[in-house]
């Protein structure tokens, strides 16, 4: 097994999971210099990153003659890092995480993968009794800071439902070490993704009070180096095409998926009964393209990232959203 995970620290270390590198013999799919490229794939351990774990399990992409080494880490904005520090060559992460990564290492979209905004949550420790999020003032919350859904929590979603920055205490850890954290009553609440928010529902320990998806659909993005992009037109053409196939997997044989993500995720500890990832999973929804409401939605995220002085202008969209490699791959799929 050959696990990469440059650049993150001993926690992020601990807590990343990996998986093995997966090798493709060349079938004549690809031009030859496509085909002896290897693509060094970052994805997040939690609900967000299995679709593009999946992939890398399903044969698919040794079908095409595509080589992948993958780079797991606890959550996207690491692996938005990682890119930034060309460690990486593609990964996926929602939007602010992108526009940050497209700011500070010019990364380029190009697909939306899914949507996930049913995944993220606020949740509440049960014994606590609050349903508000105005009744967390003065509550210790854990938030993975700089994550696309902290972001989305703390910047928008708090202060439109009476929790403003400076009313409540962050407590900075990774995704997966807060279900322990909230059976240890060290924090009151945490804003967290799937499966974990499912797994806390089913032990008892937490309710959710609030949902992204009331506020965002949350679309996750597939993105690349700039570096990658302009070596390497072939092969992302010929990788949305084995995401094409996914998307149909998850569709027509959703049991096939499931067992997989699954078998991930009670690999690494998890005891979890089937329904409550089943649960987990039906709020993700899985579908490579590029919807037409993208740019406003980006544009909206990236007004409030420069208000907060996080971004230092908007994006060229045009330049920042690669449309043309998935038209490629739908014409030839």
């Amino acid at each position: 097994m050959t696990i990469k995970l440059d650049g993150m620290n001993r926690r992020q270390v601990l807590a990343a999971t990996g998986a093995t590198v997966l090798t493709a013999g060349v079938g004549g799919i690809l031009p030859a210099a496509a085909a002896d490229t290897t693509i060094r794939q970052g994805y997040q351990t939690n609900i967000w990153g299995m679709p593009t774990y999946y992939l890398m399990k399903s044969g698919y992409l040794e079908k095409r003659g595509i080589k992948t080494e993958d780079f797991a880490v606890p959550s996207g904005n690491l692996t938005m890092q990682q890119m930034v520090a060309r460690q990486v060559d593609m990964g996926t992460y929602a939007g602010p995480s992108f526009i940050l990564g497209h700011d500070k290492g010019g990364l380029i979209a190009i697909a939306q993968i899914e949507t996930v905004g049913a995944t993220g949550s606020m949740v509440v420790r049960k014994d606590l009794g609050i349903t508000k999020l105005a009744d967390l003032k003065g509550k210790k919350i854990a938030n993975q800071t700089g994550s696309s859904i902290g972001n989305i929590f703390v910047d928008q979603v708090g202060p439109a439902n009476g929790l403003k920055k400076g009313d409540f205490q962050e407590v900075r850890m990774d995704v997966n070490n807060m279900i322990a954290a909230m059976a240890a009553k060290t924090v009151d609440a945490m804003i967290n993704v799937e499966p974990y928010n499912a797994i806390a529902e089913a032990e008892g320990l937490g309710t959710i009070i609030m949902s992204l998806d009331k506020y965002d659909k949350v679309p996750v993005f597939m993105a690349a180096t700039p570096d990658f992009v302009e070596k390497n037109p072939d092969t992302i053409v010929a990788y949305l095409k084995a995401w094409l196939d996914v998307k149909k997997d998850f569709k027509e044989n959703p049991k096939k998926v499931s067992d997989v993500i699954y078998s991930f995720f009670t690999s690494k500890g998890y005891n979890m009964d089937p329904k409550t990832f089943a649960t987990a999973m039906g709020r993700v929804d899985v579908d490579p393209g590029f919807p037409n409401d993208l740019v406003p939605y980006l544009t909206k995220h990236t007004e409030v990232l420069i208000q907060e002085k996080k971004v230092s202008a908007m994006p060229d969209w045009k330049k920042a959203l690669r449309t043309d490699f998935m038209e490629k791959a739908r014409a030839g799929s």
